[in-house]
């Protein structure tokens, strides 16, 4: 990647944890990063996948992924503990990125972007959407909620960056909502330094037209299969007869 691009990245493996029902090791993991770009410093805990708690730099205290977590364990570091690290990261990170200027090439992610709601949808009644950011590198990017083409910046809130598997990152973006029939909400998501954006769209239905839809693709796909084995039947007849039509006219030739 870049000079103007570097990521440092620290992590701290912590303990590894058989998944419950499964022999596959869930591992507890504390990842610090630094960049150029915006947010100059993340810090999460995660185990596996799901982040944990991440901490806010701006207001120098952790901050709870899920609310039924403890707001702050004494096994997570001192915030003047997390400084010290940060200001560690940046150090290194403007070392480094003297000795690699113009030596490495940038590499970016395409963001990938998934919404759905939290609950089960019931129009009229509150709601929460989640939209889920995958392939994030480097660890900056924007998201914004519309409904309707409309922007929508009340009921938002976002999580911090959680790495995946060393290189790329993920991100959630949470929208409270009251979802009426037939709105269309959509979640955007840009990066710096790529020319498009991605987009998520989540429609809100009547439970009964979702209850309905179902029956109805499946009728239609039992109509078409009932459709193509009438016409392969009728293929197989007709090339029965065209052969046995030739096998007559030279029968008579003779």
């Amino acid at each position: 990647m870049g000079a103007e691009a570097l990521l440092v990245a620290a992590g701290c493996l912590w303990v590894a944890l058989g998944a419950a029902g499964t022999d596959e090791p869930q591992v507890l993991s504390e990842v610090l990063f630094c960049q150029p770009d915006e947010p100059s410093l993340g810090l999460a805990v995660t185990l596996g996948t799901d982040q944990l708690f991440w901490f806010n730099f701006s207001g120098s205290s952790w901050m709870r992924h899920v609310p039924e977590l403890p707001p702050e364990p004494p096994e997570l570091e001192a915030p003047e503990l997390v400084r010290k690290d940060a200001e560690f990261c940046q150090s290194l990170l403007v070392l480094l990125t003297n000795i690699s200027s113009g030596q490495l090439a940038q590499a970016r992610g395409i963001p990938v972007a998934k919404l759905f709601p939290l609950r089960p949808t019931a129009l009229g009644e509150p709601n929460t959407l989640v939209c889920l950011v995958e392939n994030i590198s480097p660890p900056a990017v924007d998201i914004a909620w519309r409904a309707d083409d409309v922007p929508v910046t009340r009921g938002v809130t976002h999580s911090g960056y959680t790495v995946t598997n060393g290189v790329t990152f993920t991100r959630f973006s949470y929208l409270r909502v009251t979802p009426g029939a037939g709105t269309i909400y959509s979640c955007v998501v840009t990066s710096p330094g790529l020319n498009s954006s991605t987009v998520a769209y989540w429609v809100a239905q009547e439970t009964g037209d979702t209850e309905t839809l179902w029956p109805a693709l499946c009728g239609a796909a039992v109509a078409l299969g009932t459709v193509l084995a009438l016409m392969g039947i009728a293929m197989a007849v007709a090339a029965w007869w065209g052969r046995t039509g030739r096998c007559r006219m030279l029968t008579l030739c003779r």
